[in-house]
């Protein structure tokens, strides 16, 4: 018999081997170990990447001829640490978000155009506030600029506190009307409103 290229048996591919126990370990172990990242997250899609790399670093430890015992509970532990790294990660820990998830979110500092806006608006009520009665600047003044209360000012006054609601009404109402507008002005942030 003739020992030529035609007569011989193809040589078996190693790598087919490991291919079978790979996707076998896959389709025993693959919905346990999504399970685990999915219980940790509640996000199908975050545990569909986890439950990915943790196979891909299983056939990578394989590759470089790691000799794993028992890789069922080597994929759950890879998967774990994959779910709480995902947690401390610098994306998470400082609520960085994907940016179709930020349209419409405002920062929290002005433009520079709302600042001088803002700027403009504060030193047209200071100058209102200088041409008000003593009595309407000086509620004023206690109850925004130095934030005491009713009471607060009601003691520093010696009247009621019925009196001081009654008298911050009377001075905002004549603030707003001398700034043109007939709605209340909230100095906390700025606006008319």
């Amino acid at each position: 018999m003739p020992t030529g290229p035609a007569n011989r048996s193809p040589a078996p591919d190693p790598g087919a081997a490991r291919r079978a126990a790979f996707e076998e370990l896959h389709a025993r172990h693959g919905r346990e170990v999504w399970a685990i990242a999915y219980a940790r997250w509640t996000d199908r899609d975050l545990a569909l990447d986890v439950t990915q790399e943790a196979f891909l670093r299983l056939w990578k430890a394989w590759e470089a001829g790691e000799d794993i015992q028992n890789p069922r509970a080597w994929l759950l532990r890879v998967a774990r640490n994959l779910a709480e790294d995902h947690a401390k990660s610098a994306f998470r820990r400082n609520g960085t978000q994907p940016p179709e998830l930020l349209n419409g979110v405002r920062s929290g500092q002005a433009t520079p155009a709302e600042a001088l806006e803002r700027e403009e608006l504060f030193a047209r009520i200071r100058s209102e506030l200088d041409e008000l009665a003593p009595a309407d600047r000086d509620i004023l003044t206690l109850r925004y600029a130095l934030d005491y209360d009713a009471t607060q000012i009601a003691e520093l006054l010696n009247v009621a506190v019925t009196a001081v609601h009654m008298r911050l009404s009377r001075a905002r109402q004549r603030l707003a009307d001398r700034l043109g507008t007939h709605d209340e002005f909230t100095p906390g942030n700025g606006t008319i409103r």
